[in-house]
């Protein structure tokens, strides 16, 4: 018989913090205390412009290289690539500004997803048995059919948005699994650091030096330099080292080297200023009428949500950077929601592939220190200005593509520090947690590395069955370390004896967060500029002398 009136089971009770001899204790802080400007919170106009152009050229990179990688193989030519280019760079600005404005309203820029070229590739490879009467022909056609398959996969992301369902799954989330998720957000592309650095070392390694030295130990020596690198160290960084390698293409050093060694580093060979227009706008349909294949739509569905799980990890790595609340299952919801609708625009406008949350664009938030809301939208309106006019984009998008991986060394290793920060709000002493991190971890990594070398070495992926779309949805979903990292990490911390771990999962800390009245900051950080119910403004919230001392009440 259960006794009705059994005294309630007392809440666990953190420890109290332990004396250090001779230091001090470093007791959780809901905020970075480095951080100059956070969300709310905004430089000045000069600075905020200047560091909204270093976010444009950051993510950039990823941009070319993902248009240098797939339009090739559709048989598109440089003509081609730079039209891929600026309507990617458009519909990235438009994205933006659909989540900084109605979507999580994190500084997030939204960039071109590496999720969805598994998928691409299969759509090419399907197109390859067909008869065209030349590559140009081919390459419409082929894009004609990602579009098709883009507009429609875009409606699983909207409805497991709108409808709550992604949002209900996040309630299962814990500091616990947050952890290895946003670690691996940025450990998981080592694959485009230093490999991608040593594939032209003269240029690369230089940057990544300098990088480190002029931004993180010349600032210390005078006051108005302190200033002047932390924020814009990056660009003083790529400007000087791109103008080495012009130096050294122009001086004939890559004359008799061979072929991929010029594409890599030589600042002329990316063909993108001869090839794009001087103004060009994207247009919906531009390519012609989308191509609708049941078989290419189902491949589509695994990167669409590989590229749900990997933003949801990047928006926490942001909030963190920003000086904001972890989003709140009700916006994560929203946000996830409205990347459907941005992948449907992609399709629309004929984009190669689908948008997700740029990792390295949360990167330089911390290493600016500046997590401003603002800089991230006038970052959107750099994007639409060069996506106009090409030339001038082009000459940009002509930044070897070395010079981004020193970089990304940099800010994915970032990212991946800040998801170990979110450890302070559990039991480290927990064996329990440590086992639920470690294997989270590790596998995130593991399994990964392993479906990406066999499709390396056997020219598909390790699941191979007669449906090439089923084939698709599970390779993409194991080639994505933070989806591995969010399934293991989630089933494991929610089965292995949850009730009875609770405190040492750090739930007292995440559940107020995680309810859309549990916390009132939720409501300062992450409510939309009108409400949507009357269009009636928000409150405007504060701007103190000391930004971000008021983000959070320590």
């Amino acid at each position: 018989m259960v006794e009705t009136n059994a005294p309630p089971r007392p809440k666990p009770v953190a420890p109290p913090p332990l004396a250090v001899p001779g230091g001090s204790v470093y007791n959780p802080t809901e905020q970075l205390r480095q951080l100059n400007y956070c969300i709310h919170s905004n430089p000045s106009w000069l600075v905020t412009v200047a560091l909204a152009f270093q976010h444009y050229i950051v993510m950039l990179g990823t941009t070319v290289m993902i248009a240098s990688l797939i339009v090739p193989q559709m048989g598109g030519d440089n003509k081609d690539k730079a039209r891929v280019i600026q309507t990617l760079l458009f519909m990235a600005a438009i994205n933006t500004l659909l989540q900084t404005l109605l979507g999580t309203r994190l500084p997030t820029v939204m960039r071109p997803s590496y999720a969805y070229v598994l998928s691409v590739m299969s759509i090419i490879n399907d197109m390859s048995d067909s008869n065209f009467a030349n590559e140009q022909e081919r390459f419409v056609h082929t894009l004609r059919a990602i579009q098709g398959s883009l507009i429609v996969s875009s409606f699983f992301n909207i409805i497991i948005g709108y409808s709550k369902a992604w949002g209900k799954f996040t309630r299962f989330f814990s500091p616990v699994v947050i952890v290895p998720v946003v670690c691996v957000v940025g450990l998981g592309l080592f694959g485009r650091g230093f490999p991608r650095v040593a594939d032209c070392i003269e240029i690369g390694l230089p940057m990544l030096i300098i990088l480190v030295i002029g931004q993180q130990y010349l600032k210390h020596v005078h006051e108005f330099s302190h200033t002047l690198l932390e924020k814009f160290g990056l660009l003083f960084c790529i400007a000087i080292v791109w103008t080495f390698a012009a130096i050294l293409t122009v001086g004939g050093a890559y004359n008799n080297a061979r072929q991929q060694t010029k594409i890599n580093c030589r600042t002329d060979r990316s063909y993108l200023i001869a090839s794009a227009p001087w103004i060009r706008i994207p247009y919906p349909f531009q390519w012609g009428a989308p191509i609708f294949r049941a078989s290419h739509v189902f491949s589509m569905m695994g990167a669409v949500l590989v590229s749900t799980a990997e933003s949801t990890g990047t928006y926490f790595a942001a909030a963190r950077f920003a000086g904001a609340t972890p989003p709140p299952a009700h916006v994560l919801t929203r946000s996830i929601g409205l990347q459907g609708i941005g992948t449907l625009l992609d399709g629309m406008f004929g984009s190669i592939v689908g948008t997700t949350a740029s990792v390295e664009n949360v990167g330089l938030l911390g290493l600016t220190h500046v997590g401003s809301r603002r800089v991230i939208q006038i970052s959107s309106i750099f994007m639409i200005f060069f996506s106009i006019f090409g030339k001038f984009g082009a000459f940009f998008a002509s930044i070897p593509s070395p010079i981004f991986a020193a970089t990304y060394c940099v800010l994915f290793g970032l990212v991946a520090a800040v998801g170990i920060s979110f450890i302070q709000f559990t039991n480290n002493n927990s064996m329990r947690n440590l086992y639920v991190l470690g294997l989270s971890l590790f596998l995130g990594i593991s399994i990964p590395q392993y479906f990406d070398q066999y499709t390396a070495s056997h020219g598909h992926g390790p699941i191979k069955s007669g449906g090439g779309w089923f084939n698709d949805i599970f390779n993409s979903i194991f080639s994505s370390p933070p989806t591995v990292a969010m399934i293991v990490g989630t089933l494991l911390d929610n089965t292995l004896d949850p009730r009875h771990s609770a405190g040492d999962r750090g739930l007292a800390w995440w559940v107020p967060f995680q309810n859309k009245k549990g916390d009132s900051r939720n409501e300062e950080f992450y409510s939309l500029p009108l409400r949507m119910h009357g269009y009636i403004p928000t409150r405007f919230v504060w701007v103190p002398t000391h930004p971000c001392t008021s983000c959070f009440d320590y």
